[in-house]
């Protein structure tokens, strides 16, 4: 383990994060993690890393660092322009050049990888930041050292990675039903399917707070505490959905609506405030034929 990079600057947040902390919800420990896990594992095949490596997750540029001796990196996620090099592709940084993110145009969260992975301490298990729970590596502040691990032996494979442009317009996410549909009347169910939401601005890792119709509950009281997964769309009394994303808490008292699918969390993270988006029912997969 040696320093690889020292932090000039960082942008709004920038957190350590690798694929988490799965398995602990038992004890009360979420899994947090990259919010766009496929961005993450991407930025870390480029540089020839494993794929779960840890990285600094970077939420809406501003990240400045300096190499302290000649690394290879790559940037992926929300593409942001870059002082040297370009995103989805692998960057050669000598000793003392500096690498700049700029404000992405579109998408929120961009993932800078390091060859050798940040080898920061574990806690349990993790080198991600979970910001709800305080776990792991503090946010990155002004003059950190940044370590890397040892290179792995295989170098790079490739050098650019041909990455889809962003999608435009609505972000469209599909959900499944339940596992509290039956709190709210067949009204907030159709309404949730139909709306056109707002992304708000108190929006973090831990949930997307979501602006649109108040969602009529059918079933008065309160709800025991029970276990939430990424994905779900918590209804508070104000009838307006939040969308739990990756530090969400392990349990909450307040009814599910609908889960989404969790291969469109990584659309969902990269929703900034004031996109639009909708949801549609998923199609369950046809039974086998015999």
């Amino acid at each position: 383990m040696t320093a690889a990079l020292r932090v000039l600057a960082t942008g709004p947040l920038a957190t350590v994060q690798d694929l988490g902390r799965p398995g602990l919800a038992a004890v009360g420990v979420g899994r947090s993690g990259a919010a766009d896990r496929g961005a993450l594992r991407l930025a870390n095949r480029l540089v020839g890393n494993e794929e779960g490596a840890a990285a600094v997750e970077v939420t809406f540029g501003g990240l400045s660092v300096r190499a302290l001796r000649p690394v290879t990196v790559a940037v992926t996620g929300a593409a942001c322009p870059l002082s040297v090099g370009a995103v989805d592709s692998v960057v050669h940084l000598a000793a003392g050049r500096q690498l700049t993110l700029g404000a992405p145009a579109a998408g929120l969260r961009s993932y800078l990888a390091v060859r050798g992975g940040i080898a920061v301490p574990e806690v349990l298990g993790s080198r991600s930041r979970d910001v709800l729970a305080g776990l792991g590596p503090a946010p990155l502040a002004v003059g950190d050292v940044l370590p890397a691990g040892p290179p792995p032996a295989e170098p790079p494979r490739v050098d650019l990675a041909p990455v889809a442009a962003p999608e435009s317009g609505e972000v469209v996410l599909r959900v499944r039903p339940g596992p509290r549909d039956d709190w709210f009347t067949p009204g907030a169910v159709r309404e949730l399917l139909s709306a056109a939401w707002t992304v708000g601005a108190a929006s973090d890792r831990v949930g997307m707070r979501l602006d649109g119709p108040a969602l009529e509950r059918a079933v008065g009281g309160e709800l025991p505490s029970e276990g939430v997964v990424p994905g779900s769309l918590q209804v508070p009394p104000g009838g307006r959905p939040v969308l739990f994303l990756a530090d969400h808490p392990v349990t909450g008292g307040y009814p599910v609506i609908a889960v989404v699918l969790a291969d469109d969390l990584d659309r969902a993270a990269q929703a900034r405030p004031g996109r639009t988006l909708r949801f549609t029912t998923a199609r369950r997969p046809a039974p086998p034929r015999r």
